[in-house]
Protein backbone atom coordinates (compact mmCIF):
# COMPACT_ATOMS: atom_id res chain seq x y z
CA UNK A 1 0.00 0.00 0.00
CA UNK A 2 2.88 2.55 0.73
CA UNK A 3 4.75 1.70 -2.66
CA UNK A 4 0.62 2.60 -3.94
CA UNK A 5 0.73 5.99 -2.24
CA UNK A 6 4.18 7.08 -3.37
CA UNK A 7 3.01 6.09 -6.86
CA UNK A 8 -0.49 8.21 -6.32
CA UNK A 9 1.29 11.04 -5.42
CA UNK A 10 3.57 10.73 -8.15
CA UNK A 11 0.69 10.91 -10.34
CA UNK A 12 -0.97 13.74 -8.91
CA UNK A 13 1.66 15.91 -10.20
CA UNK A 14 1.76 14.94 -14.00
CA UNK A 15 -1.05 17.10 -15.71
CA UNK A 16 -4.01 15.67 -17.62
CA UNK A 17 -5.62 17.55 -19.81
CA UNK A 18 -4.69 20.39 -22.05
CA UNK A 19 -2.45 23.51 -20.81
CA UNK A 20 -1.52 26.44 -23.37
CA UNK A 21 1.90 27.33 -24.13
CA UNK A 22 4.11 30.39 -25.02
CA UNK A 23 7.13 30.51 -27.45
CA UNK A 24 10.30 32.02 -26.29
CA UNK A 25 12.12 31.96 -29.31
CA UNK A 26 15.31 29.99 -29.54
CA UNK A 27 15.30 29.85 -26.22
CA UNK A 28 12.94 26.43 -25.75
CA UNK A 29 15.60 24.81 -27.54
CA UNK A 30 18.44 25.62 -25.21
CA UNK A 31 16.01 25.10 -22.16
CA UNK A 32 15.19 21.40 -23.47
CA UNK A 33 18.48 20.42 -23.46
CA UNK A 34 19.02 21.06 -20.05
CA UNK A 35 15.94 19.40 -19.00
CA UNK A 36 17.93 16.50 -21.13
CA UNK A 37 20.69 16.99 -19.71
CA UNK A 38 19.14 16.46 -15.96
CA UNK A 39 16.84 13.80 -17.04
CA UNK A 40 19.42 11.87 -18.70
CA UNK A 41 21.35 11.33 -15.12
CA UNK A 42 18.04 10.60 -12.96
CA UNK A 43 17.27 7.91 -15.61
CA UNK A 44 20.64 6.52 -14.63
CA UNK A 45 19.74 6.79 -11.06
CA UNK A 46 16.75 5.53 -11.09
CA UNK A 47 17.37 2.37 -13.08
CA UNK A 48 20.92 1.98 -11.28
CA UNK A 49 20.70 3.31 -7.44
CA UNK A 50 21.32 0.57 -4.96
CA UNK A 51 18.85 1.11 -2.75
CA UNK A 52 14.45 1.35 -3.63
CA UNK A 53 14.37 4.43 -1.81
CA UNK A 54 16.74 6.07 -3.81
CA UNK A 55 15.47 4.62 -6.82
CA UNK A 56 11.83 5.93 -5.94
CA UNK A 57 13.38 9.58 -4.98
CA UNK A 58 15.48 9.70 -8.33
CA UNK A 59 11.71 8.72 -10.16
CA UNK A 60 10.54 11.97 -8.37
CA UNK A 61 12.72 14.49 -9.48
CA UNK A 62 12.27 12.63 -13.10
CA UNK A 63 8.66 12.77 -12.86
CA UNK A 64 8.97 16.51 -12.14
CA UNK A 65 11.45 17.27 -14.40
CA UNK A 66 9.91 15.59 -17.33
CA UNK A 67 6.64 17.52 -16.79
CA UNK A 68 8.58 21.40 -16.80
CA UNK A 69 10.27 19.82 -20.08
CA UNK A 70 6.97 18.52 -21.83
CA UNK A 71 5.63 22.41 -20.97
CA UNK A 72 8.25 23.55 -22.71
CA UNK A 73 6.53 25.38 -25.99
CA UNK A 74 6.79 22.98 -29.03
CA UNK A 75 8.54 19.86 -26.80
CA UNK A 76 6.93 17.22 -28.61
CA UNK A 77 9.40 17.73 -31.42
CA UNK A 78 12.27 17.38 -29.21
CA UNK A 79 13.35 13.47 -29.30
CA UNK A 80 15.12 13.34 -25.76
CA UNK A 81 17.49 10.67 -27.51
CA UNK A 82 19.92 10.86 -24.81
CA UNK A 83 17.16 9.71 -22.20
CA UNK A 84 18.17 6.04 -22.23
CA UNK A 85 16.30 4.84 -19.72
CA UNK A 86 12.81 5.10 -20.88
CA UNK A 87 10.88 4.04 -24.26
CA UNK A 88 9.78 7.22 -26.36
CA UNK A 89 7.94 5.75 -29.31
CA UNK A 90 6.30 8.33 -31.64
CA UNK A 91 2.94 7.50 -34.16
CA UNK A 92 3.77 7.47 -38.06
CA UNK A 93 1.10 9.42 -38.45
CA UNK A 94 2.60 12.03 -35.47
CA UNK A 95 -0.78 12.27 -33.69
CA UNK A 96 1.59 11.36 -30.52
CA UNK A 97 3.52 9.73 -28.60
CA UNK A 98 3.94 7.95 -25.80
CA UNK A 99 6.24 7.29 -23.35
CA UNK A 100 7.19 4.50 -20.44
CA UNK A 101 9.86 3.31 -18.23
CA UNK A 102 9.72 1.62 -14.99
CA UNK A 103 11.57 1.07 -11.76
CA UNK A 104 12.51 -2.01 -10.24
CA UNK A 105 11.60 -2.52 -6.45
CA UNK A 106 14.03 -5.18 -4.28
CA UNK A 107 11.41 -7.51 -4.17
CA UNK A 108 11.66 -8.60 -7.93
CA UNK A 109 8.70 -6.20 -8.95
CA UNK A 110 8.29 -3.76 -10.85
CA UNK A 111 6.32 -0.36 -11.32
CA UNK A 112 5.27 1.23 -14.51
CA UNK A 113 5.16 4.73 -14.85
CA UNK A 114 4.20 6.74 -19.21
CA UNK A 115 2.44 9.67 -20.19
CA UNK A 116 1.06 10.09 -23.62
CA UNK A 117 1.56 13.45 -25.29
CA UNK A 118 -0.82 14.60 -28.09
CA UNK A 119 0.40 16.48 -31.10
CA UNK A 120 -0.82 19.82 -30.74
CA UNK A 121 1.63 22.67 -31.71
CA UNK A 122 1.51 25.44 -29.08
CA UNK A 123 -0.50 23.62 -26.27
CA UNK A 124 0.39 20.76 -24.12
CA UNK A 125 -2.11 18.05 -24.01
CA UNK A 126 -1.02 14.83 -22.02
CA UNK A 127 -2.99 12.04 -20.31
CA UNK A 128 -0.21 10.39 -17.35
CA UNK A 129 -1.02 6.39 -17.16
CA UNK A 130 -1.86 5.14 -14.09
CA UNK A 131 0.05 2.02 -13.70
CA UNK A 132 -3.38 0.21 -11.71
CA UNK A 133 -2.08 -3.68 -12.88
CA UNK A 134 -2.74 -5.78 -9.29
CA UNK A 135 -6.44 -4.37 -9.61
CA UNK A 136 -7.02 -5.65 -12.90
CA UNK A 137 -8.42 -9.16 -12.89
CA UNK A 138 -9.23 -10.34 -15.95
CA UNK A 139 -6.61 -8.35 -18.13
CA UNK A 140 -7.41 -9.68 -21.67
CA UNK A 141 -11.03 -9.15 -21.25
CA UNK A 142 -11.07 -5.47 -19.92
CA UNK A 143 -11.02 -2.19 -21.08
CA UNK A 144 -9.28 0.48 -19.52
CA UNK A 145 -8.54 4.36 -19.95
CA UNK A 146 -5.28 6.32 -19.24
CA UNK A 147 -5.85 6.14 -15.25
CA UNK A 148 -6.23 2.25 -14.61
CA UNK A 149 -3.53 1.31 -16.99
CA UNK A 150 -2.08 -2.15 -17.54
CA UNK A 151 1.45 -0.89 -17.28
CA UNK A 152 4.45 -2.04 -19.61
CA UNK A 153 7.19 -0.21 -21.21
CA UNK A 154 6.67 -0.31 -24.86
CA UNK A 155 9.07 -0.81 -27.92
CA UNK A 156 7.15 -0.97 -30.85
CA UNK A 157 3.87 0.99 -32.33
CA UNK A 158 1.86 -0.40 -35.43
CA UNK A 159 -0.65 1.86 -36.63
CA UNK A 160 -4.29 0.34 -37.92
CA UNK A 161 -6.48 2.63 -39.99
CA UNK A 162 -10.16 1.39 -40.58
CA UNK A 163 -12.90 2.82 -41.89
CA UNK A 164 -13.97 3.98 -37.84
CA UNK A 165 -11.73 5.04 -35.58
CA UNK A 166 -7.96 4.40 -35.81
CA UNK A 167 -6.10 2.17 -33.64
CA UNK A 168 -2.39 1.43 -32.47
CA UNK A 169 -0.97 -1.72 -31.27
CA UNK A 170 1.83 -1.90 -28.97
CA UNK A 171 3.96 -4.17 -28.20
CA UNK A 172 5.66 -4.04 -24.61
CA UNK A 173 7.48 -5.64 -22.08
CA UNK A 174 5.99 -6.02 -18.51
CA UNK A 175 8.43 -7.60 -16.51
CA UNK A 176 6.56 -8.92 -13.41
CA UNK A 177 8.18 -10.69 -10.19
CA UNK A 178 11.11 -13.05 -9.05
CA UNK A 179 10.20 -15.80 -10.81
CA UNK A 180 8.33 -14.00 -13.89
CA UNK A 181 8.37 -12.23 -16.84
CA UNK A 182 5.36 -10.75 -19.04
CA UNK A 183 4.88 -9.02 -22.10
CA UNK A 184 1.64 -7.86 -23.82
CA UNK A 185 0.01 -6.71 -27.08
CA UNK A 186 -2.14 -3.67 -25.88
CA UNK A 187 -4.50 -1.47 -28.22
CA UNK A 188 -4.39 2.43 -27.85
CA UNK A 189 -6.92 4.55 -29.19
CA UNK A 190 -8.98 7.77 -28.61
CA UNK A 191 -12.63 8.58 -28.27
CA UNK A 192 -14.59 11.22 -29.31
CA UNK A 193 -13.12 13.27 -26.98
CA UNK A 194 -9.81 12.84 -27.52
CA UNK A 195 -8.78 10.82 -24.64
CA UNK A 196 -7.04 7.58 -24.46
CA UNK A 197 -8.81 4.47 -24.32
CA UNK A 198 -6.58 1.02 -23.78
CA UNK A 199 -7.47 -2.51 -25.12
CA UNK A 200 -10.01 -3.19 -27.84
CA UNK A 201 -11.90 -6.76 -29.16
CA UNK A 202 -9.69 -7.06 -32.18
CA UNK A 203 -7.63 -10.28 -31.09
CA UNK A 204 -10.33 -13.64 -32.45
CA UNK A 205 -8.34 -16.94 -31.79
CA UNK A 206 -8.76 -20.24 -29.85
CA UNK A 207 -12.55 -19.36 -29.05
CA UNK A 208 -12.13 -15.96 -27.67
CA UNK A 209 -11.76 -12.36 -28.49
CA UNK A 210 -9.27 -11.10 -26.40
CA UNK A 211 -9.17 -6.89 -25.75
CA UNK A 212 -5.55 -7.19 -24.93
CA UNK A 213 -3.32 -10.50 -24.87
CA UNK A 214 -0.92 -11.25 -22.35
CA UNK A 215 2.00 -13.76 -22.09
CA UNK A 216 3.92 -14.68 -18.92
CA UNK A 217 7.54 -17.05 -18.97
CA UNK A 218 9.89 -18.02 -16.79
CA UNK A 219 12.43 -14.90 -15.65
CA UNK A 220 15.10 -17.40 -16.85
CA UNK A 221 14.21 -17.36 -20.21
CA UNK A 222 13.47 -14.67 -22.86
CA UNK A 223 10.46 -14.48 -25.56
CA UNK A 224 10.50 -13.03 -29.25
CA UNK A 225 7.34 -11.04 -29.63
CA UNK A 226 7.81 -8.77 -32.79
CA UNK A 227 6.01 -7.46 -35.58
CA UNK A 228 6.60 -8.68 -39.55
CA UNK A 229 5.65 -5.23 -41.59
CA UNK A 230 6.06 -7.03 -44.81
CA UNK A 231 3.24 -9.84 -43.92
CA UNK A 232 1.29 -7.70 -41.61
CA UNK A 233 1.81 -10.34 -38.71
CA UNK A 234 2.50 -9.79 -35.31
CA UNK A 235 5.42 -13.05 -34.45
CA UNK A 236 5.78 -14.82 -31.26
CA UNK A 237 6.94 -18.12 -29.44
CA UNK A 238 4.67 -20.40 -28.51
CA UNK A 239 5.25 -20.84 -24.86
CA UNK A 240 4.91 -23.96 -23.02
CA UNK A 241 6.11 -25.96 -19.99
CA UNK A 242 9.10 -28.27 -19.47
CA UNK A 243 6.64 -31.22 -18.55
CA UNK A 244 3.11 -32.08 -18.47
CA UNK A 245 3.40 -31.57 -14.75
CA UNK A 246 4.63 -27.58 -14.77
CA UNK A 247 1.46 -27.30 -17.01
CA UNK A 248 -0.51 -23.74 -15.80
CA UNK A 249 2.63 -23.20 -13.63
CA UNK A 250 3.70 -19.50 -15.86
CA UNK A 251 6.77 -19.30 -14.07
CA UNK A 252 8.20 -22.58 -15.74
CA UNK A 253 6.75 -21.51 -19.48
CA UNK A 254 9.48 -21.37 -21.89
CA UNK A 255 9.99 -20.60 -25.77
CA UNK A 256 9.36 -24.52 -27.16
CA UNK A 257 11.17 -23.52 -30.75
CA UNK A 258 7.45 -23.17 -32.56
CA UNK A 259 6.11 -19.79 -33.74
CA UNK A 260 2.32 -18.41 -33.52
CA UNK A 261 1.07 -15.44 -34.77
CA UNK A 262 -1.84 -12.78 -34.83
CA UNK A 263 -2.46 -11.88 -38.86
CA UNK A 264 -4.18 -8.81 -39.36
CA UNK A 265 -7.28 -9.28 -41.83
CA UNK A 266 -10.12 -5.98 -42.07
CA UNK A 267 -9.06 -4.09 -39.02
CA UNK A 268 -8.75 -7.42 -36.66
CA UNK A 269 -6.58 -9.64 -35.88
CA UNK A 270 -6.68 -13.61 -36.84
CA UNK A 271 -4.45 -16.52 -34.37
CA UNK A 272 -2.38 -18.83 -36.66
CA UNK A 273 -0.97 -21.68 -34.72
CA UNK A 274 2.30 -22.98 -35.56
CA UNK A 275 3.73 -20.39 -38.20
CA UNK A 276 6.32 -21.32 -40.73
CA UNK A 277 9.41 -18.99 -39.31
CA UNK A 278 12.28 -20.65 -39.75
CA UNK A 279 13.92 -17.17 -41.32
CA UNK A 280 12.98 -15.56 -37.84
CA UNK A 281 16.17 -14.60 -36.22
CA UNK A 282 17.15 -16.88 -32.71
CA UNK A 283 14.80 -17.22 -30.55
CA UNK A 284 15.77 -14.08 -27.88
CA UNK A 285 14.72 -10.82 -26.81
CA UNK A 286 15.95 -8.33 -29.76
CA UNK A 287 13.08 -5.93 -29.23
CA UNK A 288 13.85 -4.81 -26.14
CA UNK A 289 17.12 -4.83 -23.71
CA UNK A 290 16.09 -4.10 -19.93
CA UNK A 291 17.72 -0.48 -18.85
CA UNK A 292 19.62 -2.35 -16.17
CA UNK A 293 20.93 -4.92 -18.35
CA UNK A 294 21.91 -2.24 -21.12
CA UNK A 295 23.80 -0.14 -18.05
CA UNK A 296 25.35 -3.36 -17.59
CA UNK A 297 26.80 -3.97 -21.05
CA UNK A 298 27.81 -0.27 -21.38
CA UNK A 299 30.02 -0.52 -18.26
CA UNK A 300 31.87 -3.67 -18.95
CA UNK A 301 32.32 -1.73 -22.48
CA UNK A 302 33.82 0.80 -20.63
CA UNK A 303 36.05 -1.02 -18.50
CA UNK A 304 37.05 -3.08 -21.67
CA UNK A 305 38.18 -0.47 -23.67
Amino acid sequence: MKKILIFCLLIAAMPAGVFAQHSDGGGNIKQLMTYQDSLTVLGKEFINDDTEMERMNANTEFIKTLVKALKTPHSFNFPFDSVKSISILNSPDNRFRILTWHIAFDDGSYRFYGTVQINTGDKLEMYPLTDYSPYIKNTEDTLTDNTKWFGAQYYKIIPIYTNQNPYYVLLGWKGNNIKSTKKVIEVLSFNRDGKPVLGMPVFDGNGKTRKRVVFEYSRQTSMLLKYDANQHLIVFDNLAPPDARQKGKMDMYGPDLSYNGYALKNGRWRFIDNLDMRNTPDNHDTDYIDPKKQAEIDKASAVKN
